[in-house]
């Protein structure tokens, strides 16, 4: 069986995030038992698995990771009922995050065994598309030793003012991945006051906040899926 290194690109648009979970959740689920019927079938008549990358923005969500903590909401849900927010636990790693409109959001369902199986080179892989994605736009960024995610670094050298503008968490099963990044680009980073994002007591930052400038976010999305297409393949 040959390994399928494409990848079919799906746009979903302005989603619901629960909404896009079950396409993650079906697509995810297509691939694993692709994989499981190809264990039982003679190398000649097993069937390459698919990859995909879902590109999307959601409503107001925030969602928490299985290693997260619900001390890190900073109000009640209560509150957030109010303002018509839902909060979602999920089985991705990482702590609590927010999506919102404006905010770019990448999930690859990637079978790693068409590529390289290695969980760590996969979340490099995720982040240095970001940075270079970045550099495009004239904006330093960069990784940090044992942070998840892509950061712009403190002039003042302060790590503490470091300022996250994409976080990363991520599911793989039978080395299938699930969720992904977002990526701030033109979102209101107002919501993000209301969690300790990723529980880390940092900054949060956008594209437009770092370029000063209005950035159209479908111009930012061909970027990014021309840069993660050459580097998976």
């Amino acid at each position: 069986m040959l390994k399928n290194k494409t990848l079919k690109i799906v746009d979903l648009g302005f989603i619901s995030y629960n909404e896009a979970l079950a396409v993650q959740e079906s697509h995810h689920a297509e691939i694993v038992a692709c994989k499981s019927k190809n264990r039982i079938l003679h190398k000649n008549e097993q069937i390459s698995t698919l990859n995909y990358l879902l590109f999307c923005q959601h409503p107001p969500v925030y969602t928490i990771g299985k290693s997260g903590s619900k001390a890190h909401l900073l109000v009640t849900e209560t509150a957030l009922q109010l303002q018509s927010v839902p909060l979602y636990e999920v089985n991705r790693g990482g702590d609590i995050t927010y999506h919102g409109p404006g905010q770019l959001v990448v999930y690859p369902i990637v079978d790693l065994e068409n590529f390289y199986t290695d969980i760590h080179w996969y979340l490099r892989l995720l982040e240095e598309a970001v940075v270079a994605l970045l550099q495009n736009f004239s904006i330093q960024a960069t990784t940090i030793p044992g942070l998840t995610g892509v950061w712009v670094r403190s002039a003042s050298g302060t790590s503490d003012l470091d300022r996250k503008i994409c976080a990363i968490g991520i599911r793989v099963r039978n080395w299938v991945t699930m969720h992904g990044l977002a990526l701030n680009v033109t979102n209101d980073l107002t919501p993000f006051g209301q969690i300790v994002p990723c529980g880390l007591k940092k900054p949060v930052t956008s594209m437009q906040q770092e370029m000063q400038q209005s950035i159209d976010i479908q111009t930012v999305q061909a970027c990014l899926r021309t840069i993660l297409t050459e580097k998976f393949v």
